[in-house]
């Protein structure tokens, strides 16, 4: 078989990428390691920018996400017990974000995807791209005991950290850079109707936690706990009681609690790889580059990346121009950077830190104190949280 366009992996970042490049009449093949059932039900992030809010409706598949998504004009820091709003639609020029789970996106876009006839390859085994520097690059994998071969005029690498691509480039042509955090988040979903209207980000003596949500009937929540820690060692009674200690202060405000669906502990890394193309292999989203969950831009940034990559090769193919394929790297890297750098300042300013002096414990409290004190300091969150420009 022969496509246009060969992507690797069937997340948010290679389903948008494939109906982008199908609404400017392009064609792309999407292979998948796991099952349709699994990629649907992967439980990964569920705020999105403006930005991205924005694509997903241009596109044509925002529909149940402007129907079901909840709209939130801001979010609270909650320290020494006190919870400051920051407002975003008069900080940002009436931006705002929506809350709507990355695997609804990613049934929309598959839903999408098959009702146009978009072929989408899961279950496949063996899966490996070969030949990224040369004029004809090719995705191989065996189905139901069969070996396929696909080859492309592109790749594009959209198969998430652990993914076969980026693997595939050769060794001296990439550069990386990474932080591994001292923490680790707990995360939990529980079947209670949120209590709060928008996300509670709290540092606490005991630690970070975030009260979020993913649907009216669906909570989401999230504790600082030691990378090294079990899950076992959480049962459901002391997950509850760390969220009152940290989440509750002294305005009597609580939430409700439900049976936990779901529990499970993230690593907190920070990475990116670098360049983003490598001869006709393009990377997006986590194939390039990892944020803590603390800016909740993982998906965001996947987003911003697929359509800069689709509107270059819609360039290309209508005009053979390569300009904007040429500069594809070193812009998304450019917004990459400033997304690390917010998620780092989130990450460094809300979590417990052990170990660290008194001190440094006043000026991270300091630092919560003048963000939600100074216009300017709420500015600073307020369009970094709500995404800066996709261009």
């Amino acid at each position: 078989m022969h496509t246009q366009i060969g992507i690797v992996g069937a997340g948010p970042a290679g389903l948008l990428l494939s109906h982008l490049l199908h609404l400017a009449g392009i064609d792309s093949v999407v292979v998948e390691r796991q099952s349709r059932a699994h990629v649907e039900a992967r439980i990964r992030a569920g705020v999105l920018e403006q930005g991205t809010v924005d694509v997903l409706r241009e596109s044509g598949v925002g529909e149940r996400m402007l129907r079901e998504g909840l709209v939130h004009d801001g979010i609270e820091l909650a320290f020494r017990g006190e919870k400051h709003r920051i407002r975003f639609p008069e900080l940002t020029d009436g931006k705002r974000i929506t809350v709507y789970g990355q695997h609804e996106v990613v049934r929309d876009l598959i839903a999408a995807r098959l009702a146009a006839g978009g072929p989408i390859e899961f279950e496949t085994e063996d899966l490996s791209v070969h030949g990224v520097q040369s004029d004809r690059p090719l995705i191989r994998y065996v189905k139901g005991g069969v070996q396929h071969e696909i080859s492309c005029d592109f790749l594009a690498g959209c198969d998430g950290f652990h993914g076969v691509c980026r693997q595939a480039i050769p060794a001296g042509l990439m550069q990386v850079f990474e932080k591994v955090y001292p923490f680790s988040w707990l995360g939990i979903l529980a079947d209670a109707p949120p209590t709060q209207d928008e996300l509670i980000y709290s540092n606490h003596d005991r630690g970070f936690a975030l009260y979020s949500m993913r649907s009216p009937e669906v909570t989401r929540l999230y504790l600082q706990c030691d990378p090294a820690d079990d899950i076992a060692n959480w049962p459901d009674a002391r997950i509850w009681d760390e969220l009152h200690q940290r989440l509750e202060g002294g305005d009597g405000w609580r939430f409700r609690e439900g049976r936990i669906t779901q529990k499970g502990i993230t690593a907190m890394r920070s990475f990116v790889s670098a360049p983003m193309r490598h001869g006709r292999l393009f990377l997006a989203g986590d194939a390039a580059h990892i944020v803590p969950p603390t800016g909740a831009k993982g998906m965001n940034l996947a987003v911003a990346d697929v359509r800069r990559l689709a509107r270059a090769l819609d360039t290309f193919y209508a005009s053979g121009r390569t300009e904007a394929l040429d500069t594809y790297s070193d812009l998304c890297l450019k917004r990459v950077w400033k997304a690390q750098r917010f998620s780092w300042w989130m990450t460094s300013m809300l979590h417990r830190v052990e170990g660290a002096t008194p001190f440094e414990r006043e000026i991270q409290l300091a630092e919560l104190d003048y963000v939600t004190s100074s216009e300017a300091g709420a500015r600073t969150i307020a369009e970094n949280y709500v995404g800066l420009p996709f261009d």
